[in-house]
């Protein structure tokens, strides 16, 4: 059962990021406040989804790995802290931020230095939870040779 949760986890984690970050990128160059307000409103609500499938995820892949610390599991597992800072540290509560000022009208400098903090550790967690796609399809022989 692992085995299907964690790769299913894993992806619809990334899936949801990635639509986060896309969709702020679109309501952004569309210029439209009530698209940014609409978009900014509604990421927080897809932590529901979010957040147990991170959790899944990160649970299973350390059960998987069944402590291997050598190969790609040991790459997998070194990128982990870092997905986890960026997430809990910085994308959660620029996200309520960024909620919060956008249903209050409030576009003001802080908001979009807030924003542009965001698309950055964003860009750098959806890289990284790539790489952990990527080296999941190569540990199972999915994608090319498996390293370790």
């Amino acid at each position: 059962m692992k085995k299907l949760i964690h790769p299913a986890a894993g992806v619809f984690a990334l899936v949801l990021i990635l639509t986060f970050w896309i969709a702020t990128v679109l309501s952004e160059v569309s210029g439209s406040l009530m698209a940014i307000t609409q978009v900014k409103t509604l990421i927080p609500w897809g932590f529901i989804l979010l957040i147990p499938c991170i959790a899944a995820a990160g649970g299973t892949g350390y059960s998987l790995s069944a402590g291997a610390k050598a190969g790609l599991s040991k790459t997998k597992f070194r990128r982990m802290p870092v997905i986890a800072f960026n997430g809990i540290l910085v994308l959660i509560p620029a996200a309520l931020f960024l909620s919060a000022r956008a249903a209050a009208g409030v576009f003001d400098t802080a908001f979009y230095a807030v924003q542009a903090v965001e698309l950055i550790f964003g860009a750098i967690n959806i890289v990284l939870l790539g790489l952990n796609l990527r080296d999941g399809l190569r540990m199972t022989g999915r994608l090319g040779r498996a390293r370790g």
